[in-house]
């Protein structure tokens, strides 16, 4: 702590939020010279959106206060932790942007100095060895309308803790036979508070400490002390850990902690059809309902990543959401919206064919070819153009055609002109069908005059639709996803259903036929393109040259907008 005034460091941005303003006046008052926040996961499993809140949060604030941001995995629980969600964790915040630099942490690493805590504790009269029950704790921690009851072990003697913590140190006891609780309140207010259990018996191997341990760390009595050996300024949770609050303050207050760091807790991210908790993702990776964690249909970082989501939209969508003190949830309308405003600037455009319909240009020469220039990103006047060819026969979109349309349908029909994309005018002349009358190919005629898509005789052609040339497209599988859930609560239980009896049974439409321009087989797996007319796509990461495949990011329609505009 220290008295120096550290104005200079209160960027010039238009964020504000409650916790940049108490940032702001600690560093007028002179309490910090230097901010150092944190993002601390628990490698338990995949991060997913709400973290990416946390994330932009934790490192954005770092970043504009020039200060740092550490990521520290908070590994208490070698039972549930892998390698595999450490990677992963890594693997995220670096695609959303943000670096850690030399600022990379492990709560294990700290192991040596929380047991000697705790023994400080147990010294100072402030911690016991409980013999109880799991369930007797339950029971006799109390109610919110009743204060617990103390365990018949809370008045050991300071010597026989300490023994019996060293043999619970030293693998003489079972998993639950012991554990070492806090002395604190029993009739506290804040159940969190009636001797909170601080170090459990647990025979398993940790990632990183191997066999050293069989007694660990609960996570309230990890993270405050954690923050203090970083010296954390800030440490910013969710909602969720406000009742948690002065269990780590009074922490902090009775150990002989290096630092004195605050918490400060804001309200988590909430989104529509969409489900948050992490032993609910898990279910859904464990029962085999969706395919791994980074199934594009999954909140989870890498699955946005997977589907297409550019991480500038990420970030930008947690800028618009803000940082709050109550909870509320967010229309998943907002993050599409958020995801189109950045892929419709930086996708290049190219025409694909989802349910192809075979056309041939009757009147158009066997050998002749033409090439025409296609606008790559037309909000881009940088992206420069590409060749697009020509040919006799080509295909459209089923759904373009329609053999008895209703009044002001303006796609293809018989007898009716539209305008193929870049290309000329065509005119339907014949539908040709199968011995079951399904349309198998439709021949058209084309106006010569109106290459490039333009009208010799400014005669007005309503309906433009793209195509692909039959001879050199490409054959695709397109995965078309949608949201995961039906109910736009899945956690709702007023209805006696489970999550899982919420999940939409529509949420992928796989398409094995597609046709696609030929440029499309080259083009890097992450890189975004627009399908003109049928939305934002990305290649999979498990598509071949001879297999392609392209996940469907997000569709043109933006109906978060509409509801904008009508506000």
């Amino acid at each position: 702590m220290t008295s120096e005034n550290r104005s200079d460091l209160i960027p010039d941005t238009e964020k504000t939020n409650f916790i940049r303003d108490i940032i702001n006046e600690d560093l007028r008052s002179g309490k910090y010279t230097k901010i150092i926040t944190r993002f601390p996961p628990e490698p338990n499993g995949y991060l997913h959106i709400g973290h990416a809140k946390s994330i932009c949060l934790n490192f954005g604030i770092a970043e504009d206060y020039k200060g740092v941001c550490h990521l520290r995995f908070d590994d208490t629980n070698p039972i549930k932790e892998e390698q595999e969600y450490i990677d992963s964790i890594k693997e995220d915040v670096r695609w959303l942007g943000f670096d850690w630099g030399e600022h990379e942490y492990y709560a294990s690493e700290y192991f040596h100095t929380l047991h000697e805590w705790a023994i400080f504790l147990i010294k100072k009269g402030l911690a016991y060895v409980d013999d109880q029950t799991p369930e007797e704790i339950r029971i006799n921690r109390g109610t919110l309308t009743e204060p617990g009851v103390n365990s018949p072990y809370r008045e050991r003697s300071i010597e026989e803790n300490l023994e019996l913590f060293e043999r619970m140190k030293n693998g003489e006891f079972a998993e639950e036979e012991r554990v070492l609780r806090a002395k604190i309140d029993m009739a506290s207010p804040n159940i969190n508070m009636r001797d909170p259990i601080i170090y459990r018996i647990l025979h398993a191997e940790h990632p990183r400490t191997g066999k050293e341990w069989c007694i660990y760390p609960m996570y309230d009595f990890t993270h405050g002390q954690s923050d203090a050996i970083e010296h954390i300024t800030h440490s910013i949770c969710t909602l969720e850990f406000e009742n948690h609050r002065p269990l780590y303050d009074w922490f902090i207050e009775v150990l002989p902690v290096p630092a004195e760091p605050h918490q400060f807790e804001f309200a988590r991210l909430n989104l529509t059809y969409t489900v948050m908790s992490k032993r609910k993702l898990l279910k859904l990776v464990k029962d085999k309902l969706v395919n791994g964690w980074d199934d594009p249909r999954m909140p989870t970082i890498s699955g946005m990543r997977r589907r297409g989501y550019p991480p500038e939209a990420i970030r930008n969508f947690c800028d618009k959401i803000g940082v709050a003190k109550a909870n509320s949830t967010v229309d998943f309308a907002m993050l599409e919206s958020c995801i189109r405003d950045e892929l419709n600037k930086t996708a290049d455009r190219y025409m694909a064919v989802l349910d192809p319909l075979k056309v041939v240009i009757t009147n158009y020469p066997e050998n002749q070819e033409d090439w025409f220039d296609a606008d790559m990103n037309p909000e881009d006047p940088n992206a420069g153009t590409r060749k697009v060819k020509f040919g006799k026969e080509l295909y459209i979109d089923r759904e373009d055609f329609m053999e008895n349309p209703p009044k002001k349908y303006f796609r293809l029909a018989p007898g009716a002109e539209v305008r193929l994309k870049h290309a000329y005018y065509v005119t339907c002349t014949d539908v040709i069908k199968d011995a079951e009358g399904n349309i198998t190919e439709i021949h058209c005629t084309y106006d010569p005059e109106s290459k490039g898509g333009s009208s010799p005789d400014n005669r007005r052609v309503k309906g433009t639709i793209q195509w692909v040339n039959a001879k050199e497209a490409v054959t695709a599988q397109v995965n078309l996803y949608d949201k995961l859930f039906t109910e736009e609560n899945p956690d709702r239980t007023d209805e006696g259903k489970t999550f899982i009896e919420y999940m939409n049974p529509d949420s992928l439409t796989v398409i094995k036929n597609a046709k696609l321009e030929p440029a499309l087989k080259d083009i890097p797996n992450d890189k975004a393109v627009q399908f003109i007319r049928l939305g934002y796509f990305i290649k999979d990461k498990d598509s071949k040259e001879n297999a392609l495949i392209f996940n469907r990011t997000v569709g043109l329609k933006d109906s978060w907008a509409k509801i904008q505009n009508k506000n």
